[in-house]
């Protein structure tokens, strides 16, 4: 599996949990104590976001990483990769 498509997985699973919480990317990075620039890069899965980054969201979302085997991608994302 490749490990583009893993992070792009959280940050979609991590914009789907402040959406449903109703809050805006500003606020996410106020309550996480990173910039609104920070979270958007989070949420699209950027590669050079440090893991402390990603820790710091999931908790401000009362969340936490939980690891299971991988599923194969949907074409949807297979598509995303190579955008």
């Amino acid at each position: 599996m490749d490990y583009a498509l893993l992070i792009s997985r959280l940050g979609n699973q991590i914009r789907e949990a402040r959406i449903r919480r109703g809050l805006t990317q500003a606020h996410l990075g106020e309550l996480a104590g990173l910039t609104r620039q920070k979270v958007i890069a989070v949420e699209k899965g950027t590669q050079s976001v440090a893991m402390s980054a990603y820790a710091r969201v999931l908790s401000a979302l009362d969340s936490e990483l939980v690891v299971v085997p991988a599923t194969m991608p949907t074409l949807e994302e297979l598509g995303d990769l190579f955008e």
